[in-house]
């Protein structure tokens, strides 16, 4: 089990990594990173493995993150098309999981998604079982504090199951990120026993609550104004340390239900990267651009949890 980052390939971030201890990274894919599926070259590939492997750092996973389920044909034609590209790039570069959204059609309750997610994900699990790898989904909302439904069905434990149900293949599992269930009231201890052999992949991430806020505004959030962050006005991402997770409780339900993979800090904390244009973000690629480089915040993440892991031999 070891401990990295989300972030976008370059040497220089390596370079940091290797420096502070990190010995992971979850690379991003997206069409705008710096392994595009689409165009990185056999070449490159190699460079980019050679780098790493000089630097003690493994890659635990590659991460595209986007709407499949899109009620525009358009775009979820072309999530789909590239999503067979990142899975042929981790084949490409030997790695076995690749993290996603299950995405959802917004206008459409969870329940009505679920054919949709099944007609999307069979091939997608095929194929990943052709190549030997898995998809790991995470389980973040992608809430829209307006409309109040999200971009991601798989939320909870509940929708797991249903997802499961029609998608039976063991290549489909998840990329468990506890910080979603805190504001959420959701059980993130007891659902690592509960879904141990499905955990493909987790983002370290914290969550912080204002309770002020929250007994103004209630559970569905901040109507009116600016929101700061990615949050609905009351709670926010955090580094590992900074927020109400329980990470001695996080780490042994992990190392008791048998985890082999790696934990990746997910850097989506504001206070560490205020020095950063957080306006500017449109897309999920674009946050971990702007805060998976933010060295202080990672720095920070790694020297909380560091010490609670066990000891790679």
């Amino acid at each position: 089990m070891k401990l990295g980052f989300y972030t976008n390939y370059d040497e220089k971030t390596v370079e940091f990594a290797h420096k502070v201890g990190f010995r992971s990274m979850e690379l991003s894919a997206w069409p705008d990173s710096s392994l595009n599926a689409d165009k990185v070259t056999d070449r490159r590939i190699k460079e980019v493995k050679k780098d790493l492997a000089a630097h003690d750092i493994e890659i635990s996973a590659l991460g595209y993150y986007p709407n499949y389920l899109d009620p525009n044909p358009k775009h979820a034609k072309e999530a789909i098309r590239y999503f067979g590209k990142v899975m042929e790039l981790a084949s490409r570069m030997d790695v076995d999981v690749v993290c996603t959204f299950a995405g959802r059609n917004m206008p459409m309750s969870i329940k009505e998604n679920i054919p949709l997610f099944e007609k999307v994900f069979t091939p997608f699990c095929a194929e990943a079982e052709e190549r030997g790898i898995k998809i790991a989904i995470e389980n973040c909302p992608m809430m829209d504090r307006f409309y109040l439904r999200g971009e991601n069905i798989a939320i909870s434990p509940e929708v797991w199951d249903e997802m499961y149900k029609v998608v039976k293949s063991k290549s489909l599992g998840i990329e468990l990120d506890p910080s979603h269930m805190i504001w959420q009231g959701i059980d993130y201890v007891q659902a690592i026993y509960d879904y141990g052999d499905r955990i493909f992949h987790i983002h370290a991430k914290d969550m912080e609550i204002n309770q002020k806020v929250l007994k103004r505004v209630g559970i569905i959030g901040q109507c009116f104004g600016e929101t700061v962050g990615l949050g609905h006005g009351w709670w926010r991402a955090r580094l590992p340390g900074w927020g109400l997770m329980d990470w001695p409780k996080f780490l042994s339900a992990l190392i008791e239900t048998g985890y082999k993979g790696n934990i990746d800090i997910e850097h989506e904390d504001d206070v560490f990267a205020a020095a950063y244009a957080k306006e500017h973000i449109e897309t999920e690629s674009g946050i971990v651009e702007m805060y998976g480089r933010e060295e202080k915040g990672l720095i920070l993440g790694y020297n909380y949890l560091s010490r609670l892991m066990p000891v790679e031999e």
